[in-house]
């Protein structure tokens, strides 16, 4: 589905709406009304709670996601996200504090896919709400498969327990394979996601909601 601007003209933007979460009243306010303005279907929420209940009742394309919420954080909400949608649901984070790189970072690896620092201004706001809204809308149809990008059952596993930490050792020895096979799997997930390390492969992971746990082996499985 597309919408259209204020002159009738087609934006390419799904119909699902936007969710503005901000527990400041006039913050939401001015928000919905830079991101209505340029032809979005907006609903505000106070809370981070009542956030991830409206995003079950009705899937957003996007959330603009204050850090700083009156009841849980605002990663909460975003991991919380993320882990049942992907990347069919867009998250920007806005914050009212001065930003620093390490905030940035951390809302980024687990899951965020911009952050941006008050005062917003409208017109960055709104391209990079509509970039992130077209690529929610790309996705919207797509299945876990999909959004799996193509890992297997073990190949999850493994970057499962990369994500919780362990080394590679210690995942041959909790799989029961030999470390040599599991090089080959990281390997592989590199290659599939696509990921130049590690490191950006577990905040892929992160982003993609695909580091819940699996069921883990209690005896030797063929590899």
């Amino acid at each position: 589905m597309t919408g259209q601007d204020a002159n009738g003209a087609a934006t390419g933007l799904s119909e699902a709406p936007v969710l503005v979460v901000d527990p400041d009243g006039d913050q939401r306010r001015e928000v919905a009304a830079m991101l209505k303005r340029a032809g979005f279907r907006v609903k505000v929420i106070e809370s981070g709670e009542e956030a991830i209940e409206e995003a079950r009742r009705e899937r957003p394309n996007l959330v603009v996601l204050e850090v700083r919420l009156s009841d849980i954080s605002g990663y909460e909400v975003c991991r919380a996200l993320k882990q049942q949608f992907g990347d069919a649901v867009g998250v920007i984070f806005v914050s009212r504090d001065r930003t620093e790189t390490s905030d940035r970072v951390a809302g980024l690896m687990i899951g965020a896919d911009d952050y941006m620092g008050k005062p917003l201004a409208a017109d960055e706001l709104v391209a990079r709400a509509r970039g992130l809204a077209r690529r929610a809308g790309a996705h919207e149809h797509l299945g876990a498969p999909a959004l799996r990008a193509g890992l297997t059952p073990r190949e999850l596993e493994v970057l499962h327990l990369l994500a919780e930490g362990h080394s590679q050792l210690a995942i041959a020895e909790r799989l029961f394979v030999s470390p040599r096979t599991v090089g080959k799997h990281i390997e592989h997930i590199l290659a599939k996601l696509p990921a130049r390390s590690r490191t950006e492969a577990v905040a892929i992971a992160y982003q993609r909601g695909l580091h819940a746990p699996t069921a883990k082996p209690t005896e030797p499985a063929p590899e």
